[in-house]
């Protein structure tokens, strides 16, 4: 990863924000800017002199993750280490959602004269973009995501519990590459389905049951994120309708993403689909969201939304219908946005998988 060109993109914006340096404490962007995976580090982003601090623990690892910017380690926090290195510097940014209010507290009374001036989201932005290198990281997850579900399909049984395959699906998804998990699995059956984020529990498998499962791996600290909805046995025939419903639904998300375009008009394509089928009100959530070194990140695709998808951006389409008492079902694919559409990450089939 060109971790210096990432941090030249984020002090060209030094300037717009009116600020001399940036303090960037959210730990996937420090990672983002310098390759640094320990849990606690903070980068103070200059235009010609970043400084990098983390605590004794970390130093070692800092060395050879963080080789090619000077290095601080601080011993009773980082307030008096900031205040050090940053004695010249009249207006600090922060990252204001992620600094908690004691923190800014703290910050202020160390700095005396400095201003402290709150920034949003301004490398979660530079994120939204993903270089070649971040897509083979996403490939390589989506890859082994791909293959723990062909695995999990040949391992449901009746009698099997929804904890039982969530833990399953976690083995299946480090035999077939992946480092760990992108999120705790979810596994749904039956009615437990019409839950858009249902805990995996002690439901057992019957047939004609519908298995919703949302998992992915995790690669180079890049997530995948995928949604099946399989039958084992027949199901009820609402359920058969509604698996083809949604399916239509992503299929035309999937294809009106584009560079360009507004999460919320994608949203608003896929989500009419579902509303002419009469189940707009069973459809409850967003069509997507950005993945990358965070399994929710920007852009979004909701009802209303205004974030213009750029090319390169990594974007989930999972329209979804959920029916209380009944089931639910929910496709989900991970795309890459082009200027002229997008490129599915995964490979299985959306079509009704019937065990």
């Amino acid at each position: 990863m060109d971790h210096q060109v990432r941090r030249a993109r984020l002090a060209a914006r030094l300037g717009e924000l009116d600020v001399e340096a940036l303090l960037i404490t959210r730990p996937s962007n420090v990672r983002y800017l310098t390759g640094f995976t320990g849990s606690n580090g903070q980068l103070l982003m200059t235009p010609s002199a970043p400084v990098f601090f983390t605590d004794g623990r970390y130093t070692q690892q800092a060395r050879h993750e963080v080789p090619d910017l000077d290095r601080v380690t601080y011993g009773t926090g980082l307030t008096e280490a900031l205040a050090e290195r940053s004695a010249d510097v009249r207006r600090l940014g922060f990252e204001a959602h992620d600094v908690s209010v004691s923190s800014h507290a703290g910050f202020a009374r160390a700095l005396g004269e400095t201003e402290l001036v709150a920034t949003e989201h301004e490398v979660e932005r530079l994120r939204w973009v993903k270089d070649q290198e971040e897509l083979a990281e996403l490939q390589a997850a989506q890859d082994a995501t791909d293959r723990a579900f062909e695995e999990i399909l040949e391992l449901l049984a009746v009698g099997m519990s929804e904890r039982g395959v969530a833990r399953e699906l976690e083995r299946a998804l480090f035999r077939a590459g992946a480092d760990g998990l992108a999120f705790d699995p979810i596994v749904a059956f039956g009615e437990q389905a019409s839950e858009p984020h249902h805990e995996p529990g002690n439901r057992l498998l019957r047939e004609g049951d519908v298995i919703k499962l949302d998992f992915g791996g995790l690669v180079g600290g890049y997530h995948a994120d995928m949604t099946r909805t399989v039958a084992f046995g027949a199901p009820a025939p609402e359920l058969r309708k509604i698996h083809d419903v949604v399916r239509q639904a992503q299929e035309a998300g999937i294809d009106a993403v584009r560079a360009g375009v507004t999460g919320g008009e994608v949203d608003a394509v896929a989500r009419s689909v579902i509303e002419d089928a009469g189940y707009g009100e069973r459809f409850a959530h967003g069509l997507g969201h950005g993945v990358g070194l965070e399994i929710h990140e920007g852009p979004s695709l909701r009802r209303g939304g205004d974030d213009v998808l750029p090319a390169g951006a990594v974007v989930t389409v999972e329209p979804g219908i959920y029916i209380p008492s009944l089931g639910g079902v929910r496709i989900e694919d991970t795309v890459v946005v082009s200027d002229d559409g997008c490129r599915v990450l995964g490979s299985s089939t959306r079509e009704l998988i019937e065990l």
